[in-house]
């Protein structure tokens, strides 16, 4: 393509920088060497109804001198931008390979819980002892206050309330129910059993419910409109965002770190990786074979009658998840669609067929048979950062380098993105020390914390591993 069409293709012109290629629906971060070269958005609900994407800085066209870049123009990448403005008067640069909040940030189901990875708190205090695991709750209250504080400008239709959590089988009941005692009791968060008839007739007929725990805390977000309204924030406290501009390169000389990206070299003296499920085991040697990136499918029927509404019974709009290790994730959406999502395909490659989607709808049918043969207007799936012991980590690997990362938060990341974001923009500002958590206090492991020479030569099978993985979670899910 001549060059000068190219660059046309990206100019901004006071708006988005528009895409210069279609939408991968086969990309794979564990294949791929970067996310791509300004691709199109996913095809997702978020993006159909958010309207316009907000205007961006268009990609590097020349060689650049920084203080800070962050590599992923996310919820991470561009809460930790805001808050390093507002808090430490820095103006970072945010490169993203493709157009702003490309990656998890606009496809996920929207759903903010007050957690910070996959781990229960009664596996926390298992891990960790009572001591540090009633600190890590205070981080997740404290996470989602600032979520709260962080969103209250910004429209993207806020459906608070709280997050039921349904039990699929009456086997799980006994757990919840332990659960909701030590959260109500040890950690004081008003956790409530709720039994099977008062699910059904007070929140929503899921056919599958066996009761659940109501948590006080969870809000439903509209995923893009958010987004681009951090974007929008971002820019107006002189953060530049640079679209179509992927990393292809990352060295670190004399204390410099340089990034290569398609339009120019950016030197900069601190970066924070904020990529999540879309990060490449190329981007940076520290984080290769530290994270496993799955698929969760996605989608969205089309507006529900009233009759239907009344069927289902669906009398919250709050987030709902189910206690499946594959959980479904489903909520009733402003304009009465219904949002329902779970785990999808092993591979990138595998992403598209239709047997996916095809499962998703036969859950859908099973919590809600009058909805059976609703119109999809939206399906979609997306990348998830899970780290290999289910809790993210928000670091400096090494404390001779001015570089950081924010990753693996196990699919809740929307509300807890805010947070990690402003931890990452505290260790960037250096003020990292103060943080002594342990997702503070240690690198993403490996697969089975060993040396780096054992992650290289098992990592070709991990893939294998978690099929053998889906297979036995379906069986001890769905046995009765």
């Amino acid at each position: 393509m001549d060059t000068a069409l190219r660059e046309n293709r990206f100019v901004s012109d006071h708006r988005a920088t528009r895409a210069a290629k279609p939408y991968d629906p086969a990309y794979d971060p564990l294949v791929s060497a970067t996310p791509g070269h300004g691709r199109e958005y996913a095809p997702t609900y978020w993006i159909g109804t958010a309207g316009e994407p907000p205007e961006d800085d268009g990609p590097v066209r020349e060689d650049m001198d920084v203080d800070v870049v962050i590599v992923g123009s996310g919820f991470t990448g561009l809460t930790a931008a805001i808050h390093l403005a507002q808090e430490y008067g820095i103006k970072a640069t945010v490169l993203e390979a493709n157009r702003s909040a490309w990656g998890c940030s606009t496809r996920n189901g929207g759903q903010a819980q007050c957690a910070s990875g996959r781990l229960k708190r009664s596996e926390w205090i298992k891990r960790w002892g009572l001591e540090t695991a009633l600190a890590m709750h205070r981080e997740c209250i404290d996470g989602m206050e600032y979520f709260k504080h962080l969103i209250a400008d910004i429209d993207c239709e806020p459906q608070p309330g709280g997050h039921l959590y349904i039990a699929h089988r009456p086997r799980i009941m006994p757990v919840l129910e332990k659960e909701a005692q030590l959260l109500r009791e040890t950690f004081n968060y008003d956790a409530r059993i709720l039994d099977a008839e008062t699910v059904r007739r007070e929140y929503v007929d899921d056919k599958e419910a066996a009761g659940a725990m109501h948590e006080p805390e969870g809000i439903g977000i509209h995923a893009a409109k958010l987004a681009f309204g951090y974007l929008r924030k971002a820019r107006a406290l002189g953060v530049r965002v640079h679209p179509a501009s992927p990393v292809e390169s990352f060295e670190t000389r004399d204390g410099v770190h340089i990034l290569r990206t398609p339009g120019g070299t950016v030197r900069a003296r601190a970066v924070g990786l904020a990529t999540g499920g879309y990060t490449s085991n190329k981007l940076h040697p520290e984080l290769k074979n530290r994270l496993l990136p799955i698929l969760s499918n996605s989608l969205v029927t089309r507006p529900l009658t009233q009759d239907e509404i009344a069927a289902c019974n669906f009398r919250t709009r709050e987030v709902i998840t189910d206690t499946r290790i594959l959980r479904h994730y489903y909520r009733l959406l402003p304009d009465n669609r219904l949002q329902i999502g779970s785990r999808s395909a092993i591979t990138g490659a595998a992403a598209p067929q239709q047997k996916y989607e095809a499962t998703l709808i036969a859950g859908m049918h099973r919590k809600f048979p009058a909805l059976r043969g609703i119109q999809i207007d939206y399906s979609w799936w997306g990348w998830v950062d899970v780290s290999h012991d289910m809790m993210p980590r928000i670091f400096q690997p090494d404390p001779k380098q001015s570089l950081y990362y924010a990753l693996g938060y196990g699919g809740n990341g929307v509300m807890y993105s805010a947070q990690a974001g402003r931890r990452l923009a505290q260790w960037i500002a250096g003020h990292g020390q103060s943080l002594d958590l342990p997702i503070f206090r240690s690198r993403l492991p490996y697969p089975n914390i060993r040396e780096l020479v054992e992650a290289e030569m098992f990592a070709p099978f991990r893939r294998f591993g978690q099929w053998w993985l889906y297979r036995w979670y379906h069986f001890k899910d769905e046995r009765a």
